[in-house]
């Protein structure tokens, strides 16, 4: 600890944005990497049940099953079967914007994650800039006497450049790596849509077999 706040007092002002930026970048990481988990997004057990229940069609108690809407799978499968009888378009339309919607929902905060990952070394590169310029005008007080002020002042001034860069380049790869499971969720969804409706067309095809008769 006392070795980070050495290393924040030596880098200057600059180094407390870089510094928040960290923290925001850590969160952002640990939540997402958290709610992007297949299982929370796409859980196996809700669709063998929903699909045991499809195809006995027992609607009502599927649409029950997804009524909490916990998880991206749920919401995507309650809206189709409030679609059930309509037209197939319209069914692929509806199920197309809510995997969108769904996609949104999964991507949230990316964004700030990729703002963070552009910034870092801009913020760095100002750090390195203003610490130059002091470090300069120190020389041209003291004179070159002293060659270790320049170099001392320099030194300094690059911190910030390497703490921006050690925010910036992990932040960059595993925003690539969330966006890249994003887009994998996203397209099982839609895959999972797509399968929704073969699923309730399939059901509607086939008869429904008697009840037996009651013995007397």
């Amino acid at each position: 600890m006392e070795v980070l706040l050495d290393l924040i007092r030596r880098g200057g002002w600059v180094m407390y944005p870089i510094l928040f930026c960290s923290l925001a970048a850590l969160a952002i990481i640990l939540e997402r990497s958290w709610a992007l988990r297949r299982g929370k997004v796409i859980p196996r057990s809700l669709l063998v049940s929903v699909n045991e229940l499809l195809s006995l069609r027992r609607y009502n108690d599927a649409a029950f099953l997804c009524q909490d809407g916990r998880n991206s799978a749920a919401r995507l499968v309650r809206q189709g079967l409030k679609l059930i009888g309509q037209r197939r378009e319209l069914f692929k339309d509806v199920m197309e914007e809510t995997g969108r919607r769904e996609s949104n929902f999964l991507s949230a905060h990316l964004d700030l994650l990729g703002v963070i990952a552009s910034v870092s070394p801009l913020l760095g590169l100002l750090g390195t800039v203003s610490g130059m310029i002091n470090a300069f005008g120190a020389v041209a007080s003291a004179g070159l006497g002293n060659p270790g002020l320049l170099a001392g002042g320099i030194g300094q001034a690059l911190l910030t450049t390497a703490a921006g860069l050690v925010i910036a380049i992990p932040a960059m790869l595993i925003h690539r790596l969330l966006l890249s499971r994003v887009e994998s969720l996203t397209a099982d969804l839609e895959d999972l849509g797509s399968d929704l409706l073969e699923a309730l067309a399939a059901a509607e095809k086939e008869p429904v077999s008697p009840a037996p008769p009651e013995k007397r």
